[in-house]
């Protein structure tokens, strides 16, 4: 599959904005090149396996979004063109430059490999891109992964919060719902602390990369990685109930929660922008649960709830 690569350049304030309008319009790839956040990474010490060459500080950074050349690529590229012109009205402070062009679906995936490097995350989980070398410590949880087309390489505020959230409530023998799968690296990472997990996505690029990823971590045994429509094909209730999307379908999925969510369990909602977060605050509390934590990170928030 042939797919369009749209490449905003914007002021660095300007970054969540940009990314959250690809989300919006059903990207399932955003990528951003972000010379602070790079830098910042560098100077923690958590890319400690590689050298970079000198980073300079623009002030401006750049939000790729990845939408497959089909019959609704003219109108997702009208509808950002107009949001651009919108965003330059309102923010004139702005730096904000668009380009696009085509490109094959390896050449996506060979883009992502100089900026996805192994990562630290939490108490014990290491991201291991599949093409780098490293050295494992013996408290090392792998999270071994090819991303592909699909959203998750770990790297993101939104799945950094979830990873770091799933460390402290999984248990041995949970059951799990990781709704919007993506890459699979979420669903990985429970299983790997020894839940049961039911993966699921609506795209068909999504299932059969995380169905590959869950191979390649070896967890075949305890992940099933379902094709469907959010919270419909699964069957039972879950333990924990994770929901790394978009602020919209939060919203949309959460009628479906009291079937899917023991009365017990906990509900992850993540990928919330924070301008976006007192809404989905109200949304929860109204929905039945209580907000147990809440947690930012980079302009994102997570919530931890459960039945009030």
């Amino acid at each position: 599959m042939d797919w369009r690569e749209v490449a905003v350049t914007v002021s660095s304030e300007g970054e969540e904005t940009v990314a959250d309008l690809f989300y919006e319009l059903g990207c399932p790839g955003v990528s951003v090149e972000d010379p602070e956040l790079l830098l910042s990474y560098m100077e923690s010490g958590e890319w400690d396996y590689h050298a970079f060459e000198e980073v300079e500080l623009t002030g401006t950074c750049v939000v790729k979004g990845y939408f497959p050349e089909d019959d609704e690529l003219t109108d997702k590229l009208n509808k950002i063109d107009l949001r651009i012109l919108e965003l330059i009205e309102r923010y004139p402070h702005w730096l904000i430059l668009s380009k696009g062009l085509s490109l094959k679906e390896e050449d996506w995936e060979t883009a992502w490999k100089a900026y996805f490097k192994p990562l630290h995350i939490g108490k014990h989980f290491l991201i291991k891109p599949t093409w780098e070398q490293v050295n494992i410590k013996p408290e090392d949880v792998v999270l071994e992964l090819d991303p592909g087309m699909a959203f998750g390489t770990g790297t993101h505020p939104t799945t950094t919060l979830c990873l770091r959230t799933l460390e402290d409530i999984i248990r041995p023998g949970h059951m799990v719902f990781d709704l919007g799968t993506g890459s699979g690296i979420l669903a990985i990472a429970a299983a790997k602390l020894g839940a049961k997990v039911d993966a699921v996505d609506l795209d068909s690029v999504a299932i059969r990369v995380a169905q590959e990823n869950v191979t390649l971590n070896n967890v075949n045994d305890r992940v099933r990685v379902l094709r469907g429509d959010l919270g419909t094909v699964l069957a039972g209730q879950a333990d924990v109930v994770i929901a790394n999307i978009i602020a919209d379908v939060i919203l949309m999925l959460l009628p479906d929660l009291k079937r899917l969510l023991h009365q017990d369990g906990e509900f992850l909602a993540s990928g919330i922008i924070d301008n976006r977060a007192d809404e989905v605050e109200v949304a929860l509390k109204e929905a039945g649960f209580k907000i147990i934590e809440r947690v930012e990170d980079s302009g994102w928030i997570l919530f931890r709830a459960r039945w009030a």
